[in-house]
């Protein structure tokens, strides 16, 4: 026994020659971050590792309230394969490992989130082998099946989501978005779609405005537009609908059942005893001067007859627990509109619905004394009923505040371009109001905000995807807000790259995202594509969620033309689970004589793959598969990017003459995001430099006016930022939003200006862009300005 402990002594201590001495102290694993999604999650506490979506993961429901989860999720199959390209089964029995499990259970509870968890709030347990999403209600699983979505969107491959557990819930009960279809139609399929999209951002009440009417201006009112959007079979009605489009109950269903599966509430608003034009248009003799005027005459009794009417005819429609009877602007008549609210609101709640109106007593009324105080109020302006006088008379109210919150499309008042995300973000909440009349966080009257899109402009030709483009970028900024607040943590040019990269969700038929944008020197964007199979451009649309697939085997090939010679450098590919393993990139001038640039042999996984190579002048792009991972899968990618040369002013320090305004700095413009932009000070002689860190070749420079533009200016190079060398020059330029790249003859600096001369507009200089370029396609002429 003596012995062989002498042996295994002399073997251990020549080991501990032999082997390499460890590190004094282990590196410890890190704990995962919270991950990003929109909303942002309340709680977090981070694990270590991951779980990973396999091939043969399943949903599987536990609990005893599987059948109406079931309904409520029967889609999320198909939004996973959008998502991740792989679609589980929904599947009975015990949960496996690599499954996602969801359960109803009406005993959770957490004490922070109170009765908004109960609601709508949910936890999120992710383990090494499996997710678990539980939640007191179908609305609250349904959410968190969203926090799923988004985590594997965002994840490089779209397979994993980090170890961890979230415990989520909203700050506020209404989380809204109010859409004025009674100016202008909106088709059924576009409904639909932002009821989706609404979801997607856990956004949970659209208000659909369902009548109204244009401005009369200078015009008799019989030319002023009218909309009256529910349609019926019932001869009383005949006629009320409007001829450019309106809902039957076929659609008004398909609605309700959209919404019913994606957390929505759909609240109808029909609106009087203003904006009433179309019910004055079908009975004149309900109205003011009979019938010529939008208002309805209060004084004939058969007046709130008739409108009560129209209420019996298609409240049993609405499934929602409140009905907006609108009772807004209307400034005739005053004892008369106090007795039309109070019999409206007792009439909606005679038909089982709680009653809700525009706040307008601080004009219709000294006070509010007599009015029926159990109706929920939208405070829409602070001077016809403000959120400090709604708190003082004990009404229930929603921040729809129209300094804050309206767009009216296009036109020069409230918000035509778009609502200010940047100012929502950083100084916005639903407690927050203007002029002094924000109330406390929480305040247990504010039920919570709401967006609004009113169409005002009658006449305009604009159409409902051009409403899309204004209310999409600032969806998931107010979601944010009235979700979690400043949750987020994040600052809010971080905050819109996430949001831009998760879009406007999964199952759209109608609606896209309008925030796909190029990447800083991405040139292959929204390019024409072509395929050896499938559909091309998907690789090349900037949406997370298409792809193209080759079908079958090993030979395949995908090719994008740039529309011009371009000087690429990278591309960027995105591969779904059907990836390559051995391909080639291929550039050519004219399409048809091809140079390998670039290739990979034995990748293994799905995921990004950035291929470099020297900077080369190419129209055409192409990948070039040869093997596939899986030959009966054959190819998928999510996108193919195609990159410029680097851009040497990217994050640079960038300082300019003046600013507008503090939020429109000179860093904007070489941030790499083309949404934001510098603007100048209203002068001609202004100038916005960027410093490259040394001295370096500069041989492109390009600029991404917005509309307020420069006629005449000077790119100028220094090395001291005192001595100044003119380089390119200029001159009558066009009016409005261009882009101008201008080619240099060889030349070094540390800095590089734009030097303002001449403006197009009374405005300043606004840029979107400024980049700078060490190299230019061998094409280019030598000092030519391009235009595209």
């Amino acid at each position: 026994m003596r012995c062989r402990l002498r042996l295994l002594a002399c073997l251990l201590l020549l080991l501990s020659f032999v082997a390499p001495a460890a590190p004094a102290t282990a590196e410890p694993a890190s704990v995962n971050v919270r991950p990003a999604v929109v909303p942002a999650l309340q709680k977090w506490q981070g694990g270590m590792g991951s779980f990973e979506l396999r091939r043969h993961s399943r949903i599987v429901f536990a609990g005893k309230h599987g059948d109406g989860l079931r309904d409520r999720i029967a889609t999320l199959p198909n939004e996973v394969e959008q998502v991740t390209g792989r679609r589980p089964d929904i599947a009975p029995g015990a949960p496996q490992d690599g499954d996602i499990v969801l359960a109803v259970d009406p005993t959770l509870a957490e004490a922070e989130g109170g009765a908004r968890f109960k609601e709508e709030g949910y936890t999120f347990t992710v383990t090494d082998r499996n997710v678990w999403i539980t939640a007191r209600t179908t609305r609250g699983v349904y959410y968190g099946t969203r926090t799923l979505l988004q985590i594997l969107l965002l994840d490089d491959g779209r397979d994993s989501v980090p170890v961890g557990t979230a415990v989520d819930w909203p700050n506020y009960k209404v989380r809204g978005f109010m859409l004025d279809v009674g100016r202008r139609f909106f088709t059924a399929d576009f409904i639909r779609d932002y009821v989706r999209l609404m979801g997607w951002f856990k956004l949970n009440e659209l208000q659909l405005h369902l009548n109204d009417n244009g401005f009369k201006g200078d015009r008799p009112w019989s030319e002023v537009q009218a909309g009256f959007r529910l349609k019926t079979d019932n001869p009383e009605l005949a006629g009320l609908a409007s001829k450019d489009g309106a809902y039957d109950r076929r659609d008004w269903d398909s609605f309700e059942d959209t919404a019913a599966v994606n957390g929505v509430t759909i609240t109808p608003e029909i609106d009087a005893p203003a904006h009433s034009l179309a019910f004055t248009r079908f009975r004149p003799s309900l109205g003011l001067n009979n019938g010529d005027s939008d208002h309805l005459d209060l004084s004939k009794p058969e007046t709130t007859a008739f409108m009560k009417s129209v209420f019996d005819e298609f409240v049993p429609w609405f499934r929602s627990p409140d009905v907006h009877f609108g009772a807004d602007e209307y400034t005739v008549d005053k004892p008369r509109y106090k007795i039309y609210f109070n019999e409206m609101a007792a009439h909606v709640r005679a038909l089982g619905k709680h009653p809700r109106a525009w706040g307008s007593l601080s004009v219709m009324a000294s006070d509010a004394d007599g009015y029926d105080r159990d109706v929920t109020l939208n405070s829409w302006n602070n001077q016809w009923y403000g959120p400090q006088a709604a708190k003082r008379d004990g009404f229930s109210f929603i921040n729809t505040n129209d300094d804050l919150l309206y767009i009216v499309p296009f036109a020069d008042y409230y918000h035509g371009r778009g609502l200010d995300g940047k100012y929502l973000y950083d100084q916005w909440e639903p407690n927050v109001f203007p002029d002094g009349q924000s109330v406390e966080p929480g305040d247990p009257q504010l039920l919570g905000a709401m967006s609004a899109v009113w169409n005002d402009l009658t006449e305009a030709t604009y159409g409902e995807l051009d409403v899309h483009g204004l209310v999409e970028p600032t969806f998931g900024v107010l979601a944010q807000k009235m979700w979690s607040g400043a949750k987020s943590d994040v600052p809010y040019d971080s905050f819109l790259a996430t949001v831009r990269r998760l879009g406007v969700g999964t199952g759209l038929t109608k609606v896209a995202t309008t925030l796909a944008t190029a990447a800083n020197g991405e040139v292959s964007l929204g390019r024409p594509a072509t395929a050896s199979a499938g559909e091309a451009c998907a690789a090349f649309d900037g949406v997370g969620t298409t792809k193209w697939e080759s079908g079958r085997g090993d030979d395949a090939w995908l090719r994008v033309d740039l529309d011009r010679p371009e000087t690429v450098s990278k591309v960027e590919l995105d591969w779904a689970p059907a990836h390559g393993r051995d391909y080639e990139i291929q550039v050519s001038r004219n399409g048809t004589t091809w140079t390998t640039v670039a290739g990979r042999t034995g990748r293994e996984s799905a995921g990004s793959d950035t291929l470099t190579f020297d900077p080369v002048t190419a129209r055409h792009v192409r990948l070039i598969g040869t093997e596939a991972g899986r030959k009966q899968d054959g190819y998928a990618l999510w996108s193919m990017r195609v990159f410029d040369a680097p851009d040497l002013a990217l994050h640079q320090p960038t300082t300019a003459s003046s600013s507008e305004v503090p939020g429109l700095g000179p860093e904007n413009a070489t941030d790499g995001d083309g949404k934001t932009r510098w603007a100048s000070a209203y002068r001609d002689d202004e100038w916005i430099q960027v410093d490259l860190g040394r001295s370096q070749n500069v041989r492109r420079v390009l600029l991404d006016w917005e509309t307020a533009s420069a006629a005449d200016y000077d790119i100028q190079v220094s090395d001291d930022v005192e001595n100044w060398k003119t380089v390119a020059a200029a001159r009558s330029k066009p009016t409005g939003a261009r882009v101008d790249e201008l080619t240099l003859a060889p030349v070094t600096g540390r800095y590089v200006r734009m030097q303002g001369i001449k403006r197009t507009s009374s405005y300043g200089y606004s840029l979107r862009r400024f980049e700078v370029r060490a190299t230019s396609p061998e094409a280019d002429v030598i000092h030519q300005g391009r235009q595209h």
